[in-house]
């Protein structure tokens, strides 16, 4: 990738304000944040600059997580969030750091999406071989050409880390760059509790989030209709050529149960977008978003249950808040 398209890109990043954290010290995920020690990650005061109101303005705030039943939900962290009217309707260690597995790869979409170019054929690299096992892979290999868009497709679908590493590599010219860039993103949205070390989720002890900084990267991802376009989608078959020049056919299907009806959704919900991710470390997370008969939006986010079964336990529990 040329260096004037790389500085473009981080130029697209770093405009605007820039919102600081909490001036704390990194801690290991051995020792989280605890929430009683940390209300909402960024000051909301009134400011003559106007800045921090803005911010807020469309948001969901956690203040108080006592008023929420930590029994609801077997996992480590969990969230409920009404976007439509920005009210929070569940809240369980919002601002724990934990391991977000490949739910990574929804930053890694917005970015695409926001400041790439989805017409772009990308000739894969050796950057997208991808040897730690029990990684899930889209297939594609180096020297095969995809465009940007059908990258996209197999990094949420199969959510295949060789495809996030391909689109990184791409855009920003290494898996570090790329990161960067991540980290420059989380940042700009004010999700301070996070920090990428690369496009897929793959984990590392400076890889992590907070189920809450994940609603504001998500919520900022729901306004791309690509965004949405991708990850409502369950099925798609992309036909690219491998590097002999050879025709590939590939069908990637995708992975939320609610969405390819291995767990039914609460009555009056639908689900229409959404991120798993799986990790030993991680567990089993989710993040996604339903309607109700009402056209109202909301984002829902588990993270660290014990088992695949159980996070969808944990998430129905959730949602039926939205319908009770």
């Amino acid at each position: 990738m040329k260096k004037k398209t790389i500085y473009k890109i981080a130029c697209c990043l770093t405009a605007g304000f820039l919102l600081c954290s909490c001036g704390k010290k990194e801690e290991a995920l051995d020792r989280p944040y605890s929430f009683t020690e940390r209300s909402f990650p960024v000051e909301l005061t009134d400011s003559t600059d106007g800045y921090a109101s803005l911010f807020a303005s469309d948001l969901c705030v956690v203040t108080d997580e006592s008023q929420y039943s930590p029994s609801d939900t077997t996992s480590e962290a969990a969230g409920l969030f009404d976007i439509t009217d920005g009210q929070v309707m569940y809240s369980k260690n919002a601002f724990e750091r934990l391991y977000p597995a490949s739910i990574t790869k929804v930053m890694t979409a917005l970015i695409a999406i926001k400041y790439g170019d989805l017409t772009d054929t990308v000739t894969v690299t050796e950057d997208a071989v991808i040897t730690e096992a029990g990684a899930t892979l889209a297939g594609i290999h180096p020297g095969d050409q995809l465009t940007m868009e059908q990258l996209l497709y197999g990094l949420m679908l199969p959510s295949g880390n060789d495809a996030g590493a391909a689109i990184a590599v791409h855009m920003a010219g290494s898996i570090d760059a790329f990161a960067e860039l991540m980290n420059r993103e989380a940042q700009k949205l004010g999700a301070t509790g996070t920090h990428f070390m690369n496009p897929h989720g793959l984990t590392n002890a400076d890889h992590y989030t907070t189920a809450y900084d994940l609603y504001l990267i998500f919520n900022e991802a729901l306004k791309q209709p690509e965004f949405r376009k991708v990850t409502g989608t369950t099925s798609y078959t992309a036909d690219y050529t491998d590097g002999s020049g050879n025709p590939v056919s590939t069908t990637w299907e995708g992975g939320n149960w609610y969405m390819v009806g291995q767990r039914q959704t609460p009555d009056g919900l639908t689900v229409f977008s959404g991120k798993t991710g799986t990790t030993s470390a991680a567990g089993f997370c989710l993040i996604m978003a339903s309607r109700d008969q009402k056209e109202k939006e909301y984002i829902s986010v588990v993270l660290k249950a014990p088992s695949r079964p159980g996070l969808y336990d944990n998430m129905t529990n959730i949602i039926s808040k939205i319908v009770d």
